[in-house]
């Protein structure tokens, strides 16, 4: 049985586009109103990705530590953030969610018990920004035991020996940094040199869904137009800000904006 986040794909692939995935803070800017953005955006987005906010996000760029600290600050917990995703996934039509976040949340929760309450709150993937492979492996096959997807990273600087052997261990779904950097910076590398790796990934590991991330953006988005999956996180996060900023509805500004990604590349 083809789990959530493969029929996401699958449906995707059916109508010759790449899956949209969304990337949104937990708690941003309340429990309420980020409840409220993954409603909204579930109409356009195939897979949300869901942050869990942590006050030294290495990987993560100015607009995501800028979420993240308004849902600290707001006094977001872990226990909140499953909570949030039991009522989104209570909705009409809920879409696959996907945990981001440091391993640290997981050790501090304790694995058994993180794990235990993501398949009760109906989490289908997890991305461990730190805990590469081959470390993840024992991590990894704990979440396959409890039919969540544990999503491996590779990046531009990732050899030809060691992509085999993560793409051999990786479950449905691998995540391509496109470029050294973190979260929310301009595209520095050229859509085709991305594209020339994503298809060296893809010719080693052809059944597995690969999908970018890192400087997708509605500028750059209809380039990728050919590949399994694309993550928009940043810009949303900056749109977030900039509707708080001017005290508009995040809500509606954000549904809209994804569904205009969403046109890009249908």
């Amino acid at each position: 049985m083809l789990n959530p986040i493969n029929l996401a794909f699958k449906k995707a692939k059916s109508q010759h586009r790449p899956a949209l995935l969304t990337y949104t803070v937990a708690g941003d800017s309340s429990k309420k109103q980020s409840l409220e953005i993954l409603k909204s955006i579930s109409h356009h987005a195939d897979i949300l990705e869901v942050g869990v906010p942590h006050n030294t996000p290495v990987a993560d760029g100015g607009q995501i530590q800028t979420s993240a600290y308004r849902a600290i600050k707001n006094g977001i917990k872990m226990n909140d953030i499953f909570k949030i995703i039991r009522d989104y996934k209570k909705s009409k039509n809920p879409k696959p969610v996907i945990f981001m976040g440091y391993y640290n949340m997981i050790y501090q929760y304790g694995e058994n018990n993180f794990l235990k309450n993501c398949e009760k709150s109906g989490v289908n993937g997890l991305i461990v920004v730190d805990l590469p492979w081959p470390e993840n492996k024992i991590f990894s096959k704990k979440c396959k035991k409890k039919s969540i997807n544990f999503i491996q990273l590779l990046s531009p600087t990732t050899s030809n020996k060691r992509l085999k052997s993560i793409t051999k261990d990786s479950h449905d779904m691998i995540y391509y940094i496109s470029m050294l950097s973190t979260t929310g910076g301009k595209l520095k590398v050229s859509p085709k040199k991305i594209l020339s790796n994503y298809k060296k990934i893809k010719k080693i590991s052809p059944n597995k869904n690969c999908v970018i991330g890192f400087g997708i953006t509605e500028k750059t988005i209809s380039s990728f137009k050919s590949t399994d999956g694309l993550v928009v996180g940043s810009q949303i996060c900056k749109e977030i800000t900039r509707c708080l900023n001017n005290r508009q509805n995040p809500v509606i500004n954000v549904s809209k904006m994804v569904s205009r990604l969403r046109k890009k590349i249908s």
